[in-house]
């Protein structure tokens, strides 16, 4: 889909520094068929007569998916011609890296098998159409997180190709990312090293507040802050991070600025029902400083510039945590020099856009 107007994206506000990692670039077919040379064939009639069952939920707005200057010239959707996205964001942003997030909804579908068989296509079509197209790609693991031993399978298969660098985790579960259903897929992350990723904004999975399905769009736009949080509570306090302390966690497309009220609140609950999780060893405050990344897009953007300031003093670990995030082809996203334009500090800045995302992902 085209957007209504034009995304200011490409609109110099500082100057832009080189070697960038963009966190957050989704890449997509242009047509489902595309994905057919990668799939069994016993899916393919499958598709084409009865198509993809998931859960419901919100959709895009008809028009306001892509940013209409990133359409490429061949005519294809946004976000599905590699070359043209090397060009556009990569060249255009002096990006040295780009971390694609299929948003494919592999995660909602009903039928497991199915789901397991789209997320080997899906993972086998990345590294063909685009890893091996362009050595500046880095790309996200798509797996079933509802079939969780089929999925840390998967993980194991794919992440031993290293230009995968975290796994993608649907934000919006049907139970809470801490529970130990979830944990094979954990496990199968830290043998490698990788990071686990929650994206919750989307179209499949379960309601992305805690009270149930939003009437509008533009809940659900803002809705992807609280269901983060709670996954972050959930995985802390089940011991996610005792049992598996290499692990850690990047939230993608929540914001940010929740970071210092929620360590408050889980700390402050803590000390009044510890006795309930003896298995934490530390604060949970703790825990989230060393395990949670959170990247920039949709940065908050408060009324009074000293405001964010101040936010970042209530958590002095932002500046070691946050990555830099277009959310590249989408019609709201950031350029690099748009991303973080209350990050005044040239080191913090140097940190946010490169340094932070080279030392999680291992990159050059």
């Amino acid at each position: 889909m085209t957007a209504v107007t034009e995304a200011p994206r490409h609109t110099r506000t500082r100057p832009v520094q080189v070697g960038i990692v963009d966190c957050d670039t989704h890449n997509y077919w242009d047509d489902q068929s595309e994905l057919k040379p990668f799939l069994d064939p016993r899916w393919h009639e499958h598709l084409d007569t009865l198509g993809l069952r998931r859960y419901s939920g919100g959709s895009y707005p008809r028009f306001w998916d892509d940013a209409i200057d990133t359409r490429p010239p061949s005519g294809r959707r946004s976000g599905s011609d590699v070359g043209f996205m090397g060009t556009d964001l990569l060249d255009r942003h002096h990006i040295a890296y780009a971390v694609l997030i299929p948003l494919t909804s592999v995660s909602g579908l009903l039928n497991l098998d199915l789901a397991n068989a789209m997320a080997t296509a899906i993972n086998d079509w990345q590294a063909a159409q685009w890893l091996d197209k362009d050595d500046r790609m880095r790309a996200s693991i798509s797996v079933a997180t509802e079939d969780p031993v089929a999925a840390a399978a998967e993980v194991r298969r794919v992440a031993q190709d290293r230009r995968f660098v975290q796994v993608q985790f649907s934000g919006r579960p049907a139970e809470p990312m801490g529970r130990r259903r979830y944990w094979p897929i954990y496990e199968a992350c830290a043998e490698f090293g990788i990071p686990v990723m929650s994206h919750a904004f989307g179209s499949s999975g379960q309601p992305i507040t805690g009270a149930g399905w939003a009437s509008y769009y533009i809940e659900d736009h803002v809705g992807p802050a609280i269901s983060v949080q709670a996954n972050i509570v959930s995985m802390i306090m089940e011991g996610v991070f005792d049992r598996f302390p290499g692990l850690r966690l990047v939230s993608v497309e929540n914001g940010f600025a929740w970071a210092a009220s929620l360590r408050w609140r889980m700390d402050q609950a803590f000390e009044l029902l510890r006795s309930e999780v003896p298995h934490l060893s530390r604060r949970p405050s703790e825990y989230f400083e060393e395990h949670v990344y959170l990247a920039t897009q949709p940065v908050e953007e408060p009324e009074k510039r000293e405001y964010f300031q101040q936010m970042l003093e209530q958590y002095p670990g932002y500046v070691d945590r946050l990555l830099f995030s277009s959310d590249y082809p989408h019609w709201d996203g950031d350029a690099p020099n748009r991303a973080v334009p209350l990050l005044r500090d040239p080191e913090a800045r140097d940190k946010v856009l490169r340094r932070n995302a080279r030392r999680l992902y291992g990159l050059a």
